[in-house]
C-alpha cells in the first residue's frame, strides 16, 4: 500500500483532476473524498469519467474523516482553507490548491481578500531555485494560481539574469472556461463563451497580481544567483528562494486575464524593456540555464511557439522568448493546462516531494490530441 491521501473540494474540476492523477498514481492510495455540497453522493455521479472510483461516495468537508490521511489536499474556494488546515492534526502534511497561504504581506491579501490573512506557507513551484528542497521538508505547502505558473515561469529567468526590467511588465493570458471553477454563472453559459474571447478584471484587478509580483520581486532580489541555486544539487537547500527571501524587487505588472472558449489551458504572454545589449540569444540562454533538467518545463526550439493543445492533460509548460528589438522589449510566452500543471498535477508534485516519491510519479510531460 502506498501514502493514503484525501481531497477535500473533490467535487470542482480541480478536484476532479486530482482524483484522476491519484487513481493512476503507483505509490499513492486514494482516501476520503470531501465535497460539501454533494457529500452522500457517488463520485461518478459528479465526475463520470472517473470509472475506477466507482462505488466511493462524497464525504462531509470536516477534519474529522480527513484526518487518518498522511496527506491533504485542499482545493477550496478563497478563505475556506485556512479554517479546515487549522483543525487537522499536525502531522497530517496538507498541500493547498487555493490562495490563502500564498501572500506574504497582509495589505495584499486585503486588497483582493475577504476575511483575514492566514499568513504564507512554503511556495509550491519546484521549478524556482531552492524551493525544491523547501517542499520535500514541509509539511505545509501552497501551490501557486495558474495565471501565476504561467507568468512566472515564463519571466522569472529573465529578470534575475538583469536582461528585462521589472518595472515595466506587461502581461496578457487567456484561460480556458475550467479555471472560473465548476459554480453556473451566466458569463460562462456555452451560449455566451462559444466563439468569443473577453478580458475580465482589467486594470490591477485580478487576485493574481500580487502573487506574481511578489514571486517576480524576489527574482529580481535573486540576481544572476538563479542559475547557481538551479544547477546545484537537488537536494540542497542553499540559495535564495524565489518566492520567499529577500525583499522585493521593484516589480510592476499590469496583469489582463481573458476568458477563452476552450474547457482548459493558459496561454501567457508577458513583455518587458529590454536591458541593454539584450537579444534572443541572451534570453534564451537565461531560460535554457534556469530550467536546464527540469523534468515538465521545455524551452522550444527557435521559431517555435506555445500552443494550449501540446499542453492538455499534462504537467508541462512550454516556453518561447524573443527580443523585440523594434519596441525594445523582452517577450515571453507560456502554455500550460490550468488543471495540470496551474493547479492538481502541480500540486501531485509537490506531495510526491513531501511524501519522498519521485517527483514526477503519477505525472506526464506529455500531452493529449487531438
Amino acid at each position: 500500500m502506498g501514502a493514503r491521501v484525501a481531497v477535500a473540494g473533490a467535487s470542482g474540476y480541480a478536484g476532479g483532476e486530482l482524483l484522476r492523477l491519484l487513481a493512476a498514481h503507483p505509490d499513492i492510495e486514494i482516501g476520503p473524498v470531501a465535497a460539501s455540497s454533494s457529500a452522500g453522493r457517488p463520485v461518478t455521479d459528479v465526475h463520470p469519467h472517473l470509472s475506477q472510483l466507482a462505488g466511493q461516495a462524497f464525504v462531509r468537508t470536516a477534519a474529522a474523516p480527513l484526518s487518518g490521511a498522511d496527506l491533504v489536499f485542499l482545493a477550496l474556494p478563497a478563505g475556506e482553507s485556512a479554517a479546515l488546515a487549522a483543525q487537522l492534526p499536525g502531522p497530517v502534511k496538507i498541500v493547498d490548491l487555493g490562495p490563502d497561504f500564498r501572500l506574504t504581506d497582509p495589505a495584499a491579501w486585503a486588497r483582493f481578500y475577504p476575511g483575514p490573512h492566514a499568513g504564507q506557507w512554503d511556495y509550491g513551484l519546484p521549478e524556482l531555485p531552492a524551493a525544491r528542497a523547501r517542499i520535500r521538508a514541509a509539511g505545509r505547502v501552497a501551490v501557486p494560481g495558474c495565471y501565476a505558473t504561467a507568468a512566472i515561469l515564463a519571466l522569472a529567468p529573465l529578470l534575475a539574469a538583469g536582461l528585462a526590467e521589472a518595472s515595466d511588465i506587461v502581461i496578457v493570458a487567456a484561460s480556458g472556461t475550467s479555471g472560473a471553477g465548476r459554480t453556473a454563472r451566466p458569463e460562462l453559459l456555452g451560449s455566451e463563451v462559444m466563439g468569443a474571447v473577453s478580458a475580465y478584471q482589467a486594470g490591477g484587478a485580478h487576485r493574481h497580481t500580487p502573487e506574481i509580483e511578489q514571486a517576480l520581486g524576489a527574482a529580481v532580489a535573486a540576481g544572476p544567483g538563479w542559475s547557481m541555486a538551479h544547477r546545484s544539487p537537488r537536494g540542497a537547500a542553499h540559495g535564495p528562494s524565489i518566492a520567499e527571501d529577500g525583499p522585493p524587487g521593484p516589480v510592476t505588472v499590469s496583469f489582463t486575464p481573458l476568458l477563452a472558449p476552450m474547457p482548459r489551458g493558459i496561454l501567457a504572454t508577458g513583455t518587458a524593456r529590454l536591458a541593454d545589449g539584450a537579444g534572443t540569444g541572451t534570453l534564451r540562454d537565461a531560460l535554457a540555464r534556469g530550467y536546464d533538467g527540469e523534468p515538465f518545463v521545455r524551452l522550444l526550439p527557435e521559431g517555435s511557439w506555445p500552443t494550449t493543445a501540446a499542453t492538455a492533460g499534462s504537467n508541462a509548460v512550454h516556453l518561447q522568448v524573443v527580443a523585440d528589438q523594434h519596441a525594445g522589449r523582452a517577450v515571453a510566452v507560456a502554455a500550460l493546462d490550468n488543471l495540470g500543471k496551474g493547479a492538481a498535477g502541480q500540486a501531485v508534485q509537490c506531495a510526491n516531494l513531501m511524501l519522498g516519491l519521485p517527483e514526477t510519479a503519477g505525472l506526464t510531460a506529455n500531452g493529449v490530441a487531438p
